[in-house]
């Protein structure tokens, strides 16, 4: 042989997952290969995205019942405060998404940042902010799926969906009572 010997090259041994990393596989395992779970996961990232679709449903709310215009419209402000909260925190933090080889990452992102996550931040702002005109109880019936959903896309730790959830409860909760000032409510 030559000088420049050939040497094979060895692969990292896969380190196997742990903790967060551990969590995400189980959910995965678990949910990801059931009927329509993909499929709905998908569809509601798409719908939070940039929080398009709570806004939407916010106008059109406020269209729909002027009665309840201004609680509509604190719905919208709630939801795109809370996005622009979560990609403010994740450009000062800059974790990076899950790339364990063991997870699945089942849907695009815009970006590579992932604490904490926007969709659940502006999901849990605009539920708990809807669930005022509506009467419904639209945290419980909303957060959970959107949470969960992230974590079954793999593209978001347990604790960028649970700070996504506080953060958003936060925002929700001021804009709440700003809203209640300005509409004469105390």
């Amino acid at each position: 042989m030559s000088s420049g010997s050939w040497h094979p090259v060895i692969a990292d041994p896969i380190v196997p997952p742990a903790g967060e990393n551990l969590a995400l596989v189980v959910v995965q395992s678990a949910l990801a290969d059931r009927p329509g779970v993909l499929a709905t996961a998908r569809g509601l990232s798409h719908f939070g995205e940039h929080s398009i679709g709570w806004l939407g449903l916010a106008a059109l709310g406020a269209l729909v019942s002027p009665r309840h215009r201004r609680d509509y419209l604190a719905a919208g402000a709630g939801a795109f405060l809370a996005h622009a909260c979560a990609v403010v925190i994740k450009r000062v933090v800059r974790r990076e998404r899950p790339h364990h080889p063991a997870i699945a990452v089942n849907v695009g992102t815009p970006s590579r940042l992932s604490f904490p996550s926007a969709h659940a931040t502006s999901t849990t702002a605009a539920a708990m902010l809807l669930a005022r005109p509506t009467g419904l109880p639209l945290p419980a019936l909303l957060v959970p799926p959107m949470a969960l959903s992230r974590l079954v896309l793999g593209v978001h730790y347990p604790s960028d969906v649970l700070t996504g959830i506080a953060v958003g409860a936060v925002v929700a909760e001021i804009v709440g009572k700003l809203a209640g000032r300005v509409g004469g409510q105390q």
